[in-house]
């Protein structure tokens, strides 16, 4: 939405906050990322950040992309559906027919929000997304980077789904472009990595997909092979 401007990851702390340098001055901006950023929060690395020209916002910058080694990593959250939301729309997720009917942020049950619902003349499906940027070994994506009773939350809910007619799917968005493959961190959160195995046993899809990065932004690129390990 606005311009990138470039500059040195100094320190991120209380969470949503990370220092830049940008040339002789260090600025505070928004982190728009819950996760730990395992990997991501090396001292001098490059980062990109956005200026709003929202005039009522305590902090006017927001962190947009952290650089980790020789690859760009999208570690703001709350566009990843942003990113979805356009794939879809130009069918560039090939599971999902073109001109599907197309509603954000679903409800289902008393106490769950789905980020899509998806509708066409035979099915109706829930699309919960997540965002990825963790990457410890070669070309390996994984998710999470931290403990998620959320996310546990939101696989139980997307059984339940299945359970009452409606096709459920789990996409994975990789907001990177190093990695050939992705897998369940088990060792960082044991349950989340259980309950997905649960939930792939009671049909609910999982798909995966990298981003690509380019002055105008960042969308949707090539499906990623998902090992699921039990």
């Amino acid at each position: 939405e606005n311009k990138l401007i470039s500059g040195l990851f100094v320190k991120r702390y209380k969470r949503f906050f990370i220092d830049v340098r940008l040339k002789n001055k260090v600025i505070t901006a928004h982190c728009p990322n819950p996760g730990s950023m395992m990997g991501l929060l090396n001292k001098n690395s490059k980062v990109w950040i956005t200026e709003s020209l929202n005039l009522k916002r305590k902090l006017k910058y927001t962190l947009q992309i952290i650089k980790d080694r020789k690859s760009k990593v999208g570690v703001n959250t709350h566009i990843t559906n942003k990113i979805v939301f356009e794939a879809l729309q130009k069918n560039l997720i090939k599971d999902f027919k073109k001109g599907i009917k197309i509603i954000n942020e679903k409800r289902f049950g008393l106490n769950t929000r789905f980020d899509f619902y998806l509708e066409d003349k035979k099915k109706k499906i829930f699309l919960e997304v997540k965002n990825v940027t963790l990457k410890r070994k070669n070309q390996v994506a994984e998710f999470p980077d931290s403990i998620t009773s959320r996310g546990t939350k939101h696989l139980n809910e997307l059984i339940n789904a299945v359970k009452k007619g409606y096709d459920s799917y789990l996409l994975f968005v990789i907001q990177r472009e190093d990695c050939n493959k992705f897998k369940i961190a088990k060792d960082i959160d044991i349950d989340y990595s259980k309950t997905l195995i649960k939930a792939v046993k009671n049909k609910v899809k999982i798909l995966c997909y990298d981003c690509k990065f380019s002055s105008k932004g960042i969308k949707l690129n090539n499906k990623i092979k998902f090992h699921i390990n039990e």
